[in-house]
């Protein structure tokens, strides 16, 4: 019999009779829960922060703690307010709570950060200068405004695009600053005009009794910082707080949190530090990693125990993140048996890696591979980059292999691909009316939809094509200003892009890119400010080394629209392939994580943009895509990738070193170690590409050096002892300077200097660089390349 000491007694006379007595009544929901998951439902006075590792039952710990709450009426319905970031998360609360409570609509404050602050603010809209009927404008609005607001000022809106602008007003809002509070090292934005900008945008708004969906949040934090009687019936409302995800919150919504939690301080933040991956969008993991200063007192319940995944998954996943030091540390378990090893492989290149994994689909899907067959449903490839999924698509579209891109359209089907597949048509087929339509303002040429008009008109009064509508057009002066200034080097280029493809004296790759720079279309999206746009451009330059597998322009649209018809129909099984980003919170029995080479994963962008920050959110981008794997999880990687017509020699991620060996089995593909290059080795570069991968001494990095010494062999060729290229100073270059000259990898470039067999290039692309005199040839013998 336990005993009852007098604080007990204490405690117990502190609790109101009627939750005294509720308290008496059965808990078949407490059933099942794990220790430390029934520890969280059952801490509910003061700050509790539940760290909860990928796929330890933190959704059923959460619901299960506002079930508890009502049973033990700690609080009513309206008195929780349950905040998630997603409407879908926020759907599923409500369906697990409702199912438990039997009243699935008896809560009115679990929603959104978005939904929650809506109702909120037409509350008092007053107190923002606004009506309580306001408006939400959408982003298609939001730039129009913006727009008209940059021309009033007589900025260049194609130097400064209102997207820009609406991304920095949107990081402003982000961090809960109004016009007058952004800090001066911010002045000098959008060409100083940004902060004048920001005020007259947000006086508009008012104007129109409009907003925006950062103004939802800016502007309950607002409200509550300046009245404080409406802070304060808000704290006395809300007895309980529970927030989903809590280390994706950004500042607005970090503060707006602590002023609601403010007075009876019991609020309960689910998080995972080791999740934080959305730095990029305003997420500051800082908020979770500093709970127990923000709430003194707090409760720290660790949720470790994982429902999803095997033991050496688990390993290897922990291994990789303990690396970081940014995080408040946890140790994942499971009591399922220890499963298959993660299972690392390395390729010759990016389109062998793309062959391997569709035949591990295929042979997983028909339990050849030693496992039970497995649907296709149940199997994801997970990428760094969306340019990445170009591969994947065009491999499963070859071998008819049924496949989903999940997060944004497949590849074929995004905007920037379309607009160059467009030019590309053009400079095949003059005459196609649809893609000139397309492209002919785009990038704007001040050819709006009258001028487009008369195009027309000209055309069908003539029976010809739009092209030579256009001809007649300017012929006829019947166009004038900007518009035919730049509908006529849009003809003149037309024209000069077709007889390329007819005389077929250039290659189809230089002719493709040539039309993407000529047309101003790679320069649009260079200048454009808006997060997406380094994302357009890797896009483009995926669809340029997509060619090199085709013999002309023609041979590629044809390919490509054969496979766009042929993937139409079918809502069967399909493989997913999607973003890591994209991929957080699902899972998958198995799990393929191709492209593990550093520059791509680590993100070299995300590493020089943020530093030492940028590259441990990489890293849990790495522990969360591990995490998604159930039952087999594969990682791989690529020692040459094509770029730009290019090869490039990729050197293994620094993850993969972090992987303990003890939970990873070392796969050797055919023909990569022992036994030359392989198929995918493109005839007459092995042995070049092997000797700039020495020179640039790939085959001694840590990745590369481990990998070897698990498989016990070595890439066929390789010295025994990789060392450094030392220069030859009694070696006579054939090159002197001056001379114009060709890299395989660099391209063209002016020799600047020689130093014994090495030789200082000034290249037109790549810039200053030193190398070997024997990886460079005449410019005029560049044609004789093999690639």
């Amino acid at each position: 019999m336990s005993s009852f000491s007098e604080d007990d007694a204490f405690e117990a006379a502190s609790i109101p009779l009627s939750q005294r007595a509720m308290g008496m009544r059965p808990t078949p929901y407490l059933e099942g829960l794990n220790p430390a998951q029934r520890a969280a439902v059952e801490t509910m006075d003061g700050p509790v922060l539940m760290l909860a590792g990928a796929g330890t039952g933190k959704t059923r710990a959460l619901t299960t703690r506002i079930v508890h709450l009502l049973n033990t009426r700690r609080a009513n319905p309206n008195e929780i307010l349950a905040v998630t970031f997603t409407n879908k998360a926020a759907r599923e609360m409500k369906d697990r709570v409702g199912a438990m409570t039997g009243q699935p609509e008896g809560m009115p404050w679990l929603g959104t950060f978005h939904a929650i602050c809506v109702k909120l603010l037409r509350r008092h809209a007053e107190l923002a200068g606004l009506k309580s009927n306001f408006t939400i404008l959408d982003t298609d609005d939001q730039i129009r405004l913006l727009k008209q607001l940059i021309v009033a000022d007589n900025l260049d809106e194609k130097r400064w695009p209102a997207r820009a602008l609406a991304s920095i007003i949107d990081g402003w809002k982000n961090r809960a600053l109004t016009p007058d509070a952004v800090p001066v090292a911010d002045s000098s934005a959008f060409d100083g005009r940004g902060v004048p900008l920001y005020a007259a945008y947000q006086d508009r708004l008012k104007a129109l009794n409009a907003c925006d969906f950062g103004d939802l949040l800016l502007h309950m934090v607002t409200i509550f910082q300046t009245n404080a009687d409406v802070l304060a019936q808000y704290q006395r409302w809300f007895k309980y707080i529970l927030v989903d995800e809590y280390q994706d919150t950004n500042v607005a919504q970090y503060m707006w949190l602590r002023l609601l939690a403010a007075g009876h301080k019991n609020i309960c933040c689910v998080g995972d530090d080791d999740q934080s991956i959305y730095g990029w969008r305003g997420a500051e993991v800082g908020n979770i990693l500093r709970f127990e200063k923000d709430f003194e007192g707090a409760h720290v319940v660790k949720l470790e125990q994982n429902y999803r995944s095997t033991h050496h998954i688990l390993g290897a996943a922990s291994g990789v993140i303990a690396a970081n030091t940014g995080r408040l540390g946890k140790t994942l378990w499971t009591d399922r048996n220890e499963g298959e090893k993660v299972r690392l492989i390395g390729h010759w290149d990016g389109d062998e890696e793309a062959r391997w994994i569709g035949e591990e689909v295929e042979a997983m899907q028909r339990g050849t591979r030693g496992n039970a067959p497995m649907s296709l449903d149940s199997m994801a490839i997970l990428v760094r980059a969306s340019h990445q999924m170009r591969g994947f698509e065009d491999r499963f579209l070859t071998i008819g292999l049924p496949y989903r891109v999940i997060g944004g359209p497949r590849f074929y089907e995004r905007l920037e691909i379309r607009d160059a597949m467009a030019y590309f048509r053009l400079a095949v087929s003059p005459a196609d009316d649809l893609a000139f339509e397309r492209i002919v303002n785009t990038p704007k040429r001040g050819l709006g939809d009258k001028a487009q008009q008369k195009i027309q008109v000209a055309a069908r009064t003539n029976g010809v094509s739009l092209l030579e509508g256009a001809r007649i057009l300017l012929a006829a002066k019947g166009l004038g200003g900007k518009g035919a200034v730049e509908l006529a080097k849009l003809v003149d280029g037309l024209d000069r892009w077709h007889g390329w493809v007819a005389d077929g004296k250039r290659s189809h790759i230089e002719v493709a890119e040539l039309v993407l720079e000529e047309s101003g279309y790679t320069e649009m999206w260079q200048n454009d400010k808006t997060p997406e746009a380094p994302g357009r451009l890797e896009n483009l330059k995926e669809l340029v080394k997509a060619l090199e597998a085709f013999e002309n322009l023609q041979g590629f649209l044809e390919h490509v629209s054969l496979i766009m018809d042929n993937d139409k129909g079918g809502d069967g099984e399909k493989v997913s392939i999607m973003t890591l980003h994209a991929a957080k919170g699902l899972e998958f029995p198995a799990v393929f994580l191709p492209g593990w080479e550093d520059g791509l994963f680590p993100s070299q962008r995300s590493m020089d943009e943020s530093g030492m920050k940028g590259l441990e959110e990489e890293r849990r981008l790495a522990y969360v895509g591990i995490t998604r794997a159930e039952e087999v999880c594969t990682i791989s990687f690529a020692a040459n990738r094509r770029v730009y017509g290019q090869w490039q020699s990729s050197m293994p991620s620094r993850f993969i070193d972090e992987l303990p060996e003890e939970h990873v089995d070392v796969l050797t593909p055919p023909g990569l170690y022992g036994g030359g290059y392989g198929a995918a080795a493109p005839a007459g570069v092995a042995s070049t590409l092997h000797e700039e991968a020495a020179e640039a001494n790939v085959y001694n990095s840590p990745g590369w050096r481990r990998l070897q010494a698990r498989s016990g062999q070595r890439p066929m060729g390789q010295p025994a002892e990789a060392k450094n290229i030392t220069i030859d100073m009694n070696a006579v270059s054939s090159h002197t300077a001056g001379d114009r000259v060709f890299h395989q990898k660099f391209g063209y470039g002016i020799v600047m200097g020689i130093e014994g067999d090495k030789l200082d290039i000034e290249f037109d692309k790549a810039g200053s660089k030193k190398v070997v005199a024997r990886f460079v040839v005449g410019a005029d013998q560049a044609d004789d390349v093999p690639f």
